[in-house]
């Protein structure tokens, strides 16, 4: 869907400071409405403008009552414990962190407000210690076609945090952080398919030294190559050169490549930066519809908009954070990031990233992720070893779409691997070996 008016992030700003404080009589929903093409008009106001158009297209909504999402006991002591020793440098780094939410009490007057909510964001009570996620998959769709563009599948998605543990030992540090300076270690790999990606995959590891930026290594199982990748690049889309010129339209992105994927991994999870690389700003506070408590999981596709997105799926309102978040110049690596500015949806309880619309460095709205979440003691229906002894939030899917083109891609996780159990949260599945380039290389082969 071609936008032949497109939004400003300055024209965001003004509508966001005007809508929190009335909504239209127009834009209000109740339980039990259900929110299609046309009647799309309800949510006005209510979701994010790049979420609004994945409506207007076909994305179906189930509003359902508000719920409360309870944080895993753990971390809720963990929180108490530490976070009154919890602060912010000078130029907005963390200080005296070890565990739990950092700053659970967030006064919006605070000048400091933005940067407090993104690092809540950062040690959000979803996944603390691990994650090992089997099988997932992200399908990408051209506008209007169901038709698969390209599938790819990864053996394993996933982190391993050396700090801020609260389930797994060694809590609430692993003490290799000590002698490497790695706070956290993720990946996506081996990539099971596309065919001629077969055995690739991505490794970022991140230093709790200040002025470190991450290092992200790339390897090619077809030319056994390992390489390390610039940080400008991980906010250019992932995947293989779209072999019949129906990728994604980058245009708005001077430099970046053509992919069969929209989705970067800077918006894994909504965001995946560090939150040191950007500038914060708080434009407002607000009740707004989110989904929070997905009723499928693994996702369903949506096949009212040819599988752009997942629906019908649950969405309730919810308190929302609006940050718009801007890329720090990169002087150093000669290079900017492909996306300069992002404004996140960040739900006040459960502190993940419900929706995330990304401009281009015009300024316009470019491309549009929305998040669907469940609130459950397991992340598959007959799992069988994956389940926990209280319920806990967890990331469903992914819908990440370039709305000037229409090009979409759908992260499913977990995917639809036909395991029962595919999805492993804090329980060691992994451990600080695993998300590293070595195993990446040795699974790969």
């Amino acid at each position: 869907m071609t936008n032949s008016r497109p939004l400003t992030v300055a024209a965001l700003a003004l509508t966001i400071a005007l809508v929190s404080t009335a909504l239209p009589a127009s834009a209000q929903v109740k339980p039990g409405d259900v929110i299609t093409p046309d009647n799309a008009s309800k949510v006005a106001g209510l979701v994010s403008p790049g979420n609004f158009t994945l409506v207007r297209q076909g994305m179906t909504m189930k509003i359902v009552p508000t719920g409360h999402l309870d944080w895993p006991p753990p971390y809720k002591a963990a929180t108490e414990q530490y976070s009154p020793q919890v602060s912010l440098t000078a130029d907005g780094d963390l200080k005296g962190y070890v565990a739990g939410l950092p700053f659970p009490l967030v006064d919006a007057t605070d000048p400091d407000a933005a940067t407090k909510i993104m690092w809540n964001f950062q040690f959000r009570p979803l996944y603390t210690d691990d994650l090992d996620q089997r099988g997932v998959e992200a399908v990408s769709h051209r506008a209007g076609s169901p038709n698969e563009i390209e599938h790819f599948t990864f053996g394993h998605l996933g982190f391993y945090n050396s700090v801020g543990r609260t389930e797994v030992a060694p809590m609430p540090m692993d003490p290799d952080l000590l002698k490497t300076g790695i706070a956290s270690r993720s990946g996506a790999f081996p990539i099971l398919e596309p065919a001629e990606m077969r055995g690739a995959g991505i490794v970022r590891e991140r230093y709790a030294i200040p002025g470190f930026e991450d290092a992200v290594w790339e390897y090619s199982a077809e030319t056994r190559r390992l390489r390390r990748l610039p940080i400008s690049e991980l906010s250019d889309a992932f995947g293989v050169a779209s072999r019949d010129g129906v990728g994604p339209n980058y245009s708005g992105a001077p430099g970046a490549t053509s992919y069969a994927s929209t989705w970067d991994p800077d918006s894994a999870f909504g965001f995946s930066a560090r939150i040191q690389d950007y500038t914060y700003r708080l434009l407002g506070e607000r009740p707004m519809l989110a989904s929070v408590e997905a009723e499928n999981s693994p996702a369903q596709t949506c096949a009212a908009d040819n599988g752009s997105t997942v629906c019908p799926e649950n969405w309730e309102m919810r308190n929302l954070y609006v940050i718009e978040a801007t890329a720090k110049p990169r002087a150093l690596l000669g290079s900017n990031v492909i996306i300069p500015k992002r404004i996140f949806y960040i739900d006040s309880e459960g502190w993940f990233i419900t929706a995330s619309d990304q401009y281009n460095p015009q300024g316009q709205l470019w491309k549009t992720i929305a998040t669907f979440h469940a609130y459950r003691d397991r992340a598959e229906p007959n799992a069988r070893v994956a389940i926990y002894p209280f319920k806990r939030i967890f990331q469903t899917a992914l819908v990440d779409e370039d709305i000037t083109s229409g090009f979409s891609t759908v992260v499913y996780s977990p995917g639809y691997s036909g395991h029962d159990d595919s999805m492993f949260i804090n329980m060691g599945a992994v451990d600080r070996t695993f998300y590293t380039p070595q195993k990446m290389v040795q699974l790969g082969h």
